[in-house]
């Protein structure tokens, strides 16, 4: 049996163990290690199995991935993204919209420190939905703008999407992050454009609130501005080469500390609780990454992505059309699994053909993550919408209804970043290293 026929069988065999409910750590391992036992038989599987896993998961880079997301579950500890809330609201509330907007706004600024969407749509849920209820909101608009804005935090660096995209391609982790800033600034300014305009040709979509004094809106503004200079302080470092993302991350997660402390806001057991949470979600990635480290060495003997790589070239068809083609696949992914296991699974196969079409890979970075966030909001299976259904008893049909205006203008971002590769692409190019 040829290799190519074997990681073929691989991939159907890795396809089958998720369909049936296998975690999708063994699902992976199991699937590397059987197909590398049948191509280089049981002692070549037993080298990699020994070997693979500990110089992948040994790479320094790894290092990034618990700083950033211990600083976030810091954050998420101490209830940050309400403070966020409330100052947005203090300051927008009588705009058009204004409930509405202000969720965008504070969903950017808590995807600045927390990078998970999941968290993201929990907190939101938690405090802008009863707020927007209470002031007769459109049901399908307060839950399209309260998960798509959710999505922000795959996108807005520190993002565990291109800390685990950057190690798997040997890219920058910190020109990844940085790419991701004008992106994520654009999807939070092209929703909020969308919600003031619908509110403004529909007021009963979205009243406005009750009006405040400076002197509250001013005063709101006391528990934002030192998570506003924290984040500028780790991106700044980044941006201008003080510190690699190692350095920065850890600065971050020091930093959270230091001021959820001084602000009272952090106790023994809440930081004993955000140890533990980093623990158990780091100890899953890691496990995640051995396993795709097994996988990615059986996708590389059995010869796959390469003969797909050269395959591609060798169609005639113009880079763009296979770049759709790639795009649909992301999408399509999307719908059921989240971010991080998109990437696993996808990249031993996509990168090496994205090398040779000659894209960049910080763009396709950023072009990959942007699909994995409208695969999260997309029907039939959009993962945080259910999340946030059964969190607020919002019908389904209502999520995905007011998702609609949403991901139509996503697509409209895809396109301006497809055309316009610079608005990714020009901060990482202006970085000292």
């Amino acid at each position: 049996m040829s290799p190519m026929i074997v990681g073929v069988l691989g991939i159907v065999l890795l396809l089958v163990g998720m369909a049936l409910g296998v975690w999708i750590g063994f699902a992976i391992g199991i699937a590397g290690f059987l197909g590398l036992m049948v191509i280089q038989g049981v002692g070549g599987a037993l080298m990699v199995a020994e070997a693979s896993p500990f110089t992948f998961i040994t790479n320094y880079s790894f290092t990034v991935m618990p700083m950033f997301i211990l600083m976030g579950n810091v954050i998420a500890e101490t209830g940050i993204g309400a403070d966020l809330y409330y100052a947005a609201h203090k300051w927008l509330g009588r705009v058009a919209g204004g409930l509405a907007i202000a969720t965008v706004f504070a969903a950017a600024m808590f995807a600045a420190i927390v990078g998970s969407s999941t968290a993201g749509v929990i907190v939101f849920s938690r405090v802008a939905y009863p707020e927007m209820k209470r002031y007769a909101y459109d049901e399908a608009l307060t839950a399209g703008t309260i998960v798509a804005s959710s999505t922000l935090s795959i996108m807005i660096p520190p993002s565990i999407s291109f800390i685990i995209y950057g190690v798997l391609t040997e890219n920058s982790v910190g020109k990844l992050f940085i790419a991701g800033i004008i992106p994520g600034i654009i999807q939070a300014l092209c929703y909020i454009t969308l919600i003031y305009i619908r509110c403004r040709i529909n007021p009963k979509l979205g009243p406005k609130g009750p009006g405040t004094t400076l002197r509250e809106k001013v005063g709101a503004l006391k528990n934002v501005w030192m998570m506003l200079a924290l984040f500028l302080l780790v991106m700044g470092c980044i941006y201008t080469g003080v510190c690699t993302p190692t350095e920065a991350g850890a600065m971050g997660a020091f930093g959270a500390i230091v001021i959820a402390f001084a602000a009272r806001r952090l106790n023994l057991k809440r930081l004993s609780n955000a140890l533990l949470e980093t623990g158990i979600m780091l100890g899953m990635m890691l496990f995640l990454m051995m396993a795709t480290a097994i996988f990615m060495k059986f996708m590389a003997v059995s010869g796959i992505p390469m003969w797909l790589a050269n395959t591609v070239t060798e169609l005639g068809l113009s880079r763009f059309w296979i770049l759709i083609v790639i795009i649909i696949i992301y999408l399509v992914c999307g719908t059921a699994l989240p971010a991080m296991l998109i990437i696993i699974l996808t990249i031993p196969i996509i990168y090496p053909v994205i090398l040779a079409l000659g894209y960049d890979p910080i763009w396709f970075g950023v072009l990959m993550t942007m699909m994995c966030e409208i695969g999260d909001i997309s029907p039939p299976e959009g993962m945080i919408c259910f999340l946030y259904s059964g969190m607020t008893n919002t019908p389904i049909i209502t999520v995905f209804k007011g998702l609609l205006p949403f991901v139509a203008l996503d697509f409209l971002r895809v396109a301006i970043l497809i055309a316009f590769p610079q608005t990714a692409l020009f901060l990482p190019s202006q970085m000292i290293r």
